[in-house]
């Protein structure tokens, strides 16, 4: 088989997923209200949160963007936000588990908060952190190094979004060769989403290149499209080959 075609095979039809259960946790997502480009009010967190534990979800970890020019949150901010949305939950019978982390840029302002803040992190101390979408930072690499020096676990999210790296591995490759984790979106697998972001998850997918999967979901719109990743063969393939860390956070 050609370097083209094992890249880029599917893999074989498989019996899609009758839900979620099997990846159990969400970890990348926007539910705190008001804080950032995701969830709007309480009531709207509580109606992402319904339809995820419809999906077989147990448990979801919000994380709030955290950025130097646009999103200045902190870790009282989002506590503060997490505890009302938990409350609200409770009182409407959600048993779905709901806890909080960040979503880090790496920006300019981003080494400060590193050097002056406790960051926010979920599991087994990973911490989420995203890329300008138009170049990688000029110390990306630096940071990450300080990073996992102070014993922190790295999670690229979104990688397939990086479209600077579309054309050539490397910068993907480097970053595995330091420890890092990737976590794909869901809805990258299908076919609302824009071609190229599909073709370098599937890619990442086929490198074995994802540890986990994450649903990355602003707003209730998006809900009706979870069902279809159910029967997605690559999300199948990822659910079932044991790989994924989503379930080691239960």
């Amino acid at each position: 088989m050609s370097l083209f075609n094992q890249i880029f095979h599917k893999k074989p039809n498989e019996p899609a997923l009758a839900d979620f259960s099997a990846l159990g946790v969400d970890i990348h997502s926007h539910l705190v209200p008001g804080i950032d480009d995701g969830s709007d009010k309480v009531e709207t967190s509580l109606e992402i949160m319904r339809g995820f534990e419809n999906l077989g979800f147990k448990k979801m970890i919000t994380t709030p963007h955290i950025m130097e020019d646009f999103y200045k949150n902190n870790p009282e901010v989002i506590n503060t936000g997490l505890e009302v949305v938990r409350k609200a939950a409770l009182s409407e019978g959600i048993t779905l588990k709901l806890e909080a982390a960040a979503e880090y840029n790496i920006d300019d302002g981003f080494e400060k908060k590193f050097k002056n803040d406790k960051l926010m992190t979920f599991g087994d101390n990973y911490i989420l952190v995203e890329l300008s979408t138009f170049t990688p930072h000029p110390n990306l690499l630096t940071i990450l190094f300080n990073l996992q020096l102070e014993g922190y676990r790295i999670v690229l999210a979104h990688a397939e979004r990086y479209s600077y790296w579309y054309d050539d591995m490397k910068g993907y490759e480097e970053l595995r060769d330091r420890d890092v984790l990737f976590q794909v979106n869901l809805l990258s697998f299908i076919s609302n989403h824009k071609p190229a972001i599909k073709k370098m998850a599937e890619k990442l997918a086929s490198h074995d290149m994802i540890d986990f999967l994450g649903s990355d979901i602003h707003n209730p719109g998006n809900l009706r499209y979870y069902q279809g990743c159910l029967s997605d063969n690559w999300i199948i393939h990822l659910v079932r080959s044991g790989r994924l860390l989503n379930s080691s956070l239960l």
